[in-house]
């Protein structure tokens, strides 16, 4: 299985952070179900990650059974919208950068 990671590192701007969640929650998870191949979509917040996690505010993960199918859903439409909605979320509610990492474990490593 391959995990793909976007990993917010920063801050949510203050006053910001139940509107952060809600716009991540009803506006960014549901495209992201919808990445052709994916076999799981996890959110992760700041304070309901697993033990160890590192500290991101935000860590959005979504596996695959092979990379072939991680490369299908990167170049579907469903990827492209995410992106722009991620521009709008990150532009209104947050200060900081987004990364990714790509794991054939479920590990967090940034």
């Amino acid at each position: 299985m391959i995990t793909r990671f976007a990993l917010f590192e920063g801050a949510v701007k203050p006053g910001k952070t139940e509107a952060f969640r809600a716009a991540v929650k009803e506006r960014l998870v549901p495209l992201w179900t919808q990445f052709p191949g994916n076999s799981d979509v996890r959110v992760m917040f700041s304070d309901d990650r697993d033990a160890g996690a590192p500290e991101f505010p935000l860590i959005l993960a979504i596996s695959y059974p092979d990379a072939a199918a991680m490369t299908a859903a990167l170049d579907s439409p469903a990827r492209f919208q995410s992106k722009d909605v991620t521009g709008q979320i990150v532009e209104e509610f947050f200060d900081g950068r987004i990364h990714h990492h790509v794991t054939e474990r479920h590990e967090y490593r940034a």
